[in-house]
């Protein structure tokens, strides 16, 4: 079959919207994708506004039909079982973090077990960063086959005894950075010195070469902790590329995946990361504040969690109560207190309807929303720039689109319908999301802004009331 989506990046890398052809109009053009997309039907099963364009799924994904179906099952359990739940729900409350997990796993390239649902991602960070900086410590490093420096020692310098350092990026998102500066000092580690922040060249994006050039100068790197995708720009790293230079420096690969799971199709295990963590809430649409997700190769089961507890001890004695903690041979070690059931249940349903779509299939619909937003503004809102990368392999799930009067045209945008967010200091994150965004709708929020900037409607508005986007 051909490409359904071909033309959305032909009107980006070919001649725009100004070729003169037939397609050069917008709107047939919209009409046109739309008519054969072929993931078209999964917007019915999405609760998006009839009359806005929800722009804000990088934040919060909507409800789905399947999202809601799971959660009132489990709330009927519960209303109907009460304790048996537990064991007697179908399927069993007690298994909800594995299970999920094994759903979640396909989507990052992992094995089931590699997987699991449990906790928030913070928390998840603290728990994941903690353990791998506790193997440092103890004079154990990553072991991968073929790379000598990953040969599962570790002493910076070739002296034992030294305290590892993080190396994460200056564009994360502040809560990464507000972790590991906890973890390190809880080790009696300073962290102004053992945390190391790559720098940014152009303000938007990190340049893999700079990652590089960091371990090159540092040999203290123990832990080298990336997002997957930049929260302000969207940006998409190599994670296979970063892992490998992580490794060849003899230093653990951890990820934060909150802004490409369920967007982007991951291969974790291929790429030889060592953990990493996301949430949800996001592309995930399993709802506000749900449940966390972490991946540990399979490698490193059986460590013991720096922070530990009940729901992380092997599920064959857990119910002993021993005061000895033994810790599951799997990624479920690093669970830690009892799941919350009503936070983890709608992503059952969430997450079987992105495989029923597929997430290559998903990603191929992104990347064509996206080179359709980037084209249109390239065509139409000169006074705004681009700050996403355009390579697709560079291109997470959202559009930064930059202007000086970004916070007050994002009000201006949400107050009529359009649902975007805005990023200091002048980014308006729009985000068409492939399972129940269309084309059409793409074109919509362009014309939205276009007749905000050209009325200066904008104006009006004030700066600086926060607020959470």
């Amino acid at each position: 079959m051909d490409d359904p989506y071909a033309p959305a990046r032909d009107a980006l890398d070919g001649d725009g919207l100004a070729g003169g052809a037939a397609d050069s109009d917008p709107a047939v053009l919209a009409a046109r994708l739309d008519a054969d997309d072929p993931l078209s039907a999964f917007a019915d099963r999405y609760h998006v506004p009839d009359d806005g364009l929800y722009m804000d799924g990088n934040s919060l994904g909507p409800a789905s039909d399947a999202a809601i179906a799971s959660l009132d099952r489990v709330v009927d359990e519960w209303r109907e079982r009460l304790i048996s739940g537990w064991t007697d729900a179908d399927p069993p409350w007690f298994e909800v973090g594995e299970r999920l997990g094994d759903a979640l796993a396909p989507l990052v390239g992992a094995d089931p077990s590699e997987v699991v649902v449990g906790n928030s991602i913070t928390v998840n960070i603290h728990t994941l960063i903690g353990t791998f900086l506790d193997e440092l410590l103890a004079g154990n490093g990553p072991e991968r086959e073929g790379v000598a420096a990953a040969d599962g020692t570790w002493a910076p310098g070739g002296e034992p005894g030294g305290d590892p350092a993080v190396l994460v990026n200056e564009l994360d998102f502040p809560s990464d950075h507000y972790a590991i500066r906890a973890q390190l000092r809880q080790r009696g580690i300073d962290p102004d010195e053992k945390l190391r922040v790559v720098e940014s060249s152009d303000g938007r994006t990190i340049d893999p070469r700079d990652v590089e050039a960091a371990l090159a100068a540092h040999d203290d790197v123990g832990i080298v902790f990336m997002p997957t995708a930049l929260y302000r720009s969207g940006q998409l790293f190599d994670v296979e590329r970063i892992a490998d230079a992580a490794h060849a420096a003899g230093a653990f690969a951890g990820f934060d995946a909150a802004h490409s799971a369920g967007a982007v199709p991951h291969a974790f295990g291929d790429a030889g990361v060592d953990f990493a963590v996301w949430c949800t809430y996001k592309y995930l649409n399993a709802g506000p504040g749900s449940i966390g997700a972490l991946f540990v190769a399979d490698r490193h089961h059986g460590l013991t969690p720096a922070l530990t507890g009940w729901w992380g001890h092997e599920k064959a004695t857990q119910f002993e109560m021993n005061m000895t903690y033994t810790p599951a041979d799997s990624a479920g070690a690093w669970q830690i207190g009892t799941p919350p059931l009503l936070a983890a249940a709608p992503l059952e349903g969430s997450v079987e309807l992105l495989r029923e779509a597929g997430i290559e299939r998903l990603r191929a619909k992104s990347l064509a929303l996206t080179d359709f937003l980037i084209a249109l503004v390239d065509d139409r809102l000169p006074e705004v720039s681009v700050g996403t990368p355009r390579e697709h392999a560079a291109r997470g799930g959202h559009v930064a689109l930059e202007h000086p009067d970004a916070e007050r045209l994002s009000r201006a945008l949400t107050d009529r319908g359009a649902v975007v967010d805005f990023r200091p200091p002048n980014v308006v994150r729009v985000c068409p999301a492939a399972p129940y965004t269309s084309f059409a709708d793409v074109l919509a929020v362009v014309d939205e802004i276009e007749a905000i900037l050209d009325s200066g409607a904008h104006e009006s508005y004030a700066t600086g009331e926060g607020g959470v986007t």
